[in-house]
């Protein structure tokens, strides 16, 4: 096997996550005794690359002009743009990357990659679809963070035909960048887990804070408004197109979501207190059995 940290890492696109993802692997793969590889970074946004060199991140940076110079010489690459944009990169520049190179990507819906795989998909490029279950509410290199991945977990979807070797690879690379879990599913699972877990939650916490009478009332807060809404504080274009693109899977989450808020008004509205407790102590349950499946997905 490869050794980590003799490799050239490749990310495209240095924002949040594009910049903690280099980051993470210059602390903590690059950055260690015997170390011969480097970094390279390509961006549109000449500032996050300037930084990127300024700080030390990465060795090289590309405008995206010149991006196909970076990939012919890595040997991993990270796509971390918007769906759409990874898709189209993806289709663009598919002859460029290295050959035996690993190329992954971090968007948080699958199914408009593995619709058009046939369109970039290379026999001698292993490409494993990929998704960090790490972020912030803030944007831009300015504010990514090594750290961010520390005990999170990360969802792989590896297409047919991927080398065993590179697969170990990516998961070793990912464990040593912080992540405690990794998850190996397809991209149907994926899809549907995650509008559940991550889009719901958004929707969820962005009517709430819409729903509210006016901006004074965190004076009352307690620390549950605040816990709830911290994710309200979105970057609109990229969850517009999450959202958007997993459409179907959403809008049945949001059913299942309103039935449930239904009933627990219809409790509350009724004086139901047997219910209402019987219901609570459900939920309690559930909810602490919801951290009992480590050994379940532990890779």
């Amino acid at each position: 096997m490869k050794k980590l940290g003799c490799l050239t890492y490749g990310i495209v696109g240095l924002g949040l996550m594009g910049g903690s993802i280099a980051k993470s692997i210059r602390e903590n793969v690059l950055d260690v005794q015997g170390a011969t590889g480097k970094i390279l970074g390509a961006d549109r946004n000449a500032a996050a690359l300037e930084l990127s060199l300024e700080q030390h991140i990465v060795d090289e940076t590309f405008c995206m002009e010149k991006v196909d110079v970076m990939l012919s010489e890595c040997d991993f690459v990270f796509v971390c743009l918007y769906p759409h944009a990874t898709l189209d990169f993806l289709c663009t520049h598919s002859a460029a990357f290295k050959s035996g190179s690993i190329v992954t990507d971090i968007s948080g819906v699958k199914a408009l990659l593995f619709e058009n795989i046939e369109k970039f998909s290379r026999e001698d490029v292993d490409f494993i679809p990929g998704h960090p279950m790490a972020g912030s509410e803030k944007e831009g290199f300015v504010n990514s963070s090594g750290g961010i991945f520390k005990n999170h977990n990360y969802i792989i979807m590896p297409v047919a035909g991927v080398k065993k070797e590179n697969l170990e690879l990516f998961k070793l690379l990912v464990s040593t960048m912080g992540f405690t879990r990794i998850v190996e599913t397809d991209s149907v699972t994926h899809d549907s887990k995650i509008a559940f877990t991550s889009q719901l939650c958004h929707v969820i916490a962005s009517a709430l804070v819409d729903s509210a009478e006016d901006t004074g009332v965190t004076a009352f807060g307690g620390g549950s408004f605040e816990d709830l809404t911290r994710i309200a504080m979105i970057n609109a274009p990229l969850w517009t197109e999450l959202f958007l693109a997993n459409k179907k899977e959403l809008l049945a989450h949001i059913s299942s979501f309103e039935s449930s808020l239904s009933k627990l008004k219809n409790f509350i509205q009724n004086g139901d207190a047997a219910s209402l407790e019987k219901t609570l102590t459900e939920v309690r349950e559930k909810r602490i059995s919801m951290g009992r499946i480590d050994s379940v997905y532990k890779a």
